[in-house]
């Protein structure tokens, strides 16, 4: 398996993710990694009728997720990775699934947290959760479209003095 994309994103599989971030990085396969919507039929559904063309799409909890990766289980396909949260990422990574960029797509604004620019927030007490995942070597860039400019979501936590 590789893992060819890896988006924190509120709204997980939308249009411009399934219009653009999903079929750039040549997935085979998105999977959204939100126990809330994987336990939800209706959420599910709805979430699945996003489906790029061409692509598989998995809804899943991540337990399974986790469970599905110790198991091989998309050992021949490239998977573009959607979670709300980078907690969901950090354990990927320290279970061992590879991947070396994240990218902080939209997220909702939230109190107590660190504006990285006018559609990504960092709540401060995730701020561990970046940092930890940059030290395992992972790269954290703020983008809303694959055509805008990068912002090193880190880099701008630094700056703002949070770490």
């Amino acid at each position: 398996m590789v893992v060819v994309g890896t988006r924190i994103d509120n709204r997980l599989l939308h249009g411009i993710v399934a219009t653009s971030w999903a079929p750039q990085s040549g997935a085979t396969r998105v999977m959204v990694i939100d126990d809330e919507t994987a336990s939800s039929p209706v959420l599910k559904d709805a979430m699945k009728l996003g489906r790029p063309a061409g692509m598989a799409v998995s809804v899943i909890t991540a337990a399974t997720a986790l469970a599905n990766f110790k198991r091989n289980k998309y050992d021949h396909q490239k998977v573009f990775i959607l979670a709300k949260t980078p907690n969901i990422f950090l354990e990927l990574r320290k279970n061992g699934v590879l991947f070396n960029e994240l990218i902080l797509g939209g997220t909702l604004t939230y109190e107590n947290s660190v504006r990285i620019t006018n559609r990504a927030y960092v709540k401060k007490e995730d701020i561990p959760v970046y940092s930890e995942l940059a030290q395992l070597g992972v790269t954290i860039k703020s983008m809303y479209t694959t055509k805008d400019n990068p912002i090193d979501v880190m880099a701008v936590l630094k700056e703002k003095g949070e770490i």
